[in-house]
């Protein structure tokens, strides 16, 4: 290696630190920040509908705000009355948990598996096994506190939204081929997360309904929980079922846990194997350890929130790497073994050659 390659690649080394570095710190600031940029990319088709509908721009956006404004009141409403119900029922919800573990001892006695009781009790704890969810949703709701500065924010990136491909033409001079590129590095970023929100959104739903049909304890939550973690492709989909599965053992024994489990595997494979491929592309487009990797850096970094929005976020870097020709190879690396060649993986819904769409 030449020494202005090795000069540049510790440049660039030292550039990545600085920048880790600087959003560890300001993680009070970057958080909502990140969350109002994603909840703006998810309301721009709304505002851009309106608009082309007719209806006045600052309408639209009123319109627009209202919805999201109402969204993040319900959010909150569940998180904080939910995680409140949930540990006022700890202490009813352990006792049920000692007679449960008491017949399932007894019965695998009986086939002549013997197991310490101290041991199973203690890796059955309602509690322990709730913490993860709960800093999670915890974490979520330090954040909507801040829904002001949120908003706020969202307003100024949505008036920013509509000229900002014309302060783009201004800049390059009005560059035929940027403008272009750029617009499809737009697109893709917005296609993923529209899309991985609605299938997020479907799978919430519908674990929420499954789970209130067979009368599991807040079915509201567990679908906000599993709504929030589809985000995280395969661990993600794990989190978000355990605490609701042994809250279902807890209530009544192992055929309510065992329809919880099924219920929750149905709509995962519905969910993650049909729907998403068929209307994102291939795949996610990330190898399993890029997944685990993100999810540990972005967690490190920004917390809770961070661990939710990893992958968007793992994903909004590797479509900027696959739409230029000399950072095309870092996103080939970012991918799973079995993908083709970037340039070979079609986008659902356009004919334009790319992988970037690609969702799990």
């Amino acid at each position: 290696m030449k020494k202005p390659a090795v000069a540049n690649f510790l440049y660039a080394a030292a550039a990545v630190v600085v920048v880790v570095a600087g959003l560890k710190a300001a993680e009070s600031i970057v958080v909502p920040f990140l969350l109002s940029l994603f909840v703006a990319i998810i309301s721009a088709p709304a505002l851009f509908s309106l608009q082309r509908r007719g209806l006045p721009a600052g309408l639209s956006l009123l319109a627009v705000l209202l919805a999201v404004g109402l969204v993040a009141v319900v959010l909150a409403l569940i998180v904080g009355t939910s995680v409140n119900r949930f540990a006022a029922a700890v202490p009813e919800y352990r006792a049920r948990l000692e007679e449960e573990v008491s017949a399932l001892l007894q019965w695998l006695e009986a086939y002549g598996v013997a197991l310490p009781v101290d041991s199973v009790r203690e890796a059955l704890n309602p509690s322990a096994a709730m913490q993860l969810a709960s800093t999670m949703l915890t974490g979520l709701s330090g954040v909507l506190t801040n829904v002001f500065f949120i908003i706020l924010t969202v307003i100024f990136i949505l008036l920013e939204a509509t000229s900002f491909t014309d302060k783009l033409r201004r800049i390059m001079g009005g560059s035929a081929e940027a403008i272009p590129h750029l617009s499809e590095l737009s697109d893709d970023i917005n296609r993923y997360i529209g899309m991985k929100t609605l299938t997020s959104l479907a799978t919430g739903v519908l674990i929420a309904l499954w789970l209130a049909i067979i009368g599991v304890d807040f079915p509201v939550l567990w679908g906000l929980l599993a709504f929030l973690l589809n985000f995280v492709p395969t661990i993600g989909s794990i989190i978000a079922a355990v605490p609701a599965v042994l809250l279902a053992f807890v209530q009544a024994g192992l055929g309510l846990a065992a329809l919880g489990a099924g219920g929750y595997l149905v709509v995962n494979v519905l969910i993650g194997n049909i729907i998403e491929p068929r209307v994102m592309g291939r795949g996610l487009g990330l190898s399993p350890l890029v997944v685990f990797l993100s999810l540990v850096f972005w967690g490190w970094v920004l917390g809770p929130v961070g661990m939710l929005l990893s992958i968007p976020l793992t994903m909004v870097v590797k479509i900027m790497l696959e739409n230029s020709e000399e950072t095309r190879w870092l996103a080939i690396l970012l991918g799973p073994a079995e993908s083709g060649p970037v340039d070979q993986v079609a986008v659902a819904g356009g004919d334009r050659p790319s992988s970037s769409t690609q969702a799990g």
